[in-house]
């Protein structure tokens, strides 16, 4: 999730670590004398750090007795995202240095996350509005403190080490943290900061996603909503770094990754299809044999569907189709059925539009066997905004809403998987 444009954004990202570091001392002290003390800073520099954040937010963020300082709703909103922001960030940090909890600017962060995300000090300054020697000095700076190279510099280029990999990937979720605390900020005035990205396969941007965004809307007019598509590595690595907020499309068993969790909406199943003027369009019984003849457009190596049309030939002893096409576009599969003697496999759901309109036929082969489930990926640790939960919240209804009895089932058998 990014913070929209400066006019409108809380920006608490713009406050130093220290400040940061500082008024979370206060909270959890009640005292800015003590928060002080902790911090190794004067009592002045706690209460004019305080007086920024709170100018950022525009909202008092203390009620203050003479015994003690405590944090009101929105300093307590406040508190628990840069809790989390530190909690990634802080263990890299020791990692490396137990010094750099103190000595670490957000300058330096920046410039190693643009570094390690390009490789490169100029395309890094560049993204960062910045000069090269500036990027460079602020990534040898946490060198110097660190005691050990975060980059190693080879004739092709600037390759991070794994401890670099392993800060950035931290410092990229704290970030998240504290753009995720100017929306839930936002919420407490009503506006309107921030925005969802969801990673969607194709299922999800033709089934269950056009709804929800739909019914969304009714409650949130103006939010912007962004949704970024690819191969599900690609999207996984993207949801793994914060750069999405939840994926929806087929799990994995088992689960990829340990750091993700997945939730079930629905189930699907795959379906083979032909153009509405094929030879196999309207045959009562097709052999596995026959199919094999025809070329074929199906979804890249690794990915569910790809395996069950694998197996459909493993099964039957029958050598595969030899002429395939790989894609995961469902525009290219039916225009290519239509233009030629293609077959497809995809997914039921998926197909369901075109197969009603007459642009595609489902062949006679039982594929129930194929059931697979359908849901959200979500980053095990994470915390939605009230407005990303309210989307999430939507979807099982937008499944259920489509109409189809058989989903309805589905998503009631995986409804009490999930509780059972």
């Amino acid at each position: 999730m990014t913070a929209p444009s400066a006019d409108r954004a809380l920006k608490i990202s713009r406050h130093s670590l220290r400040h940061l570091r500082a008024f979370l001392a206060v909270v959890e002290t009640g005292s800015v004398t003590r928060a002080a003390e902790l911090c190794f800073v004067s009592q002045p520099a706690v209460t004019q750090a305080l007086a920024k954040i709170e100018q950022t937010v525009g909202l008092p963020l203390f009620s203050r007795t003479p015994q003690r300082i405590f944090a009101n709703p929105a300093g307590e909103i406040l508190a628990r995202r840069i809790t989390r922001a530190f909690a990634f960030l802080d263990p890299a940090l020791s990692e490396l240095s137990p010094r750099l909890r103190v000595t670490t600017t957000m300058a330096q962060l920046t410039s190693l996350v643009a570094v390690r995300e390009t490789e490169n000090f100029t395309l890094a300054a560049r993204r960062l509005g910045l000069s090269q020697p500036a990027v460079y000095r602020a990534v040898s700076q946490l060198e110097q403190e660190a005691g050990r190279p975060l980059f190693d510099r080879t004739a092709h280029g600037i390759v991070p080490t794994r401890a670099a990999d392993a800060l950035a990937q931290a410092a990229r979720l704290a970030f998240l943290e504290l753009e995720q605390a100017d929306a839930d900020l936002a919420e407490l005035t009503a506006a309107e900061i921030g925005e969802i990205v969801v990673g969607a396969t194709p299922l999800a941007k033709s089934f269950v996603l056009p709804r929800a965004i739909a019914e969304f809307r009714s409650f949130r007019p103006n939010l912007p909503i962004r949704i970024k598509e690819g191969p599900y590595p690609d999207l996984l690595t993207a949801l793994r770094r914060g750069e999405i907020d939840f994926l929806i499309g087929a799990l994995r068993d088992p689960p990829p990754i340990g750091d993700v969790e997945q939730k079930t909406l629905f189930f699907d199943t795959v379906v083979l299809v032909s153009g509405i003027h094929h030879p196999l369009a309207d045959r009562a019984n097709v052999t596995i044999e026959e199919l094999a003849g025809y070329p074929w457009v199906v979804s890249p190596a690794g990915t569910p569907i790809r395996g069950y049309f694998d197996n459909l030939f493993a099964q039957a002893d029958s050598a595969g189709p030899k002429s395939i096409v790989e894609t995961g576009s469902l525009i290219l599969m039916r225009e290519l059925l239509d233009c030629s003697e293609h077959l497809g496999c995809t997914s039921r759901l998926q197909a369901e539009a075109e197969i009603g309109r007459g642009l595609m036929r489902a062949l006679p082969i039982d594929l129930a066997q194929t059931s697979r489930p359908i849901g959200v990926t979500l980053r095990r640790d994470w915390l939605p905004t009230l407005a990303q939960k309210r989307f999430l919240e939507l979807l099982p209804s937008a499944a259920e809403r489509k109409g189809n009895p058989s989903i309805t089932r589905t998503y009631e058998a995986a409804r009490r998987s999930d509780k059972a």
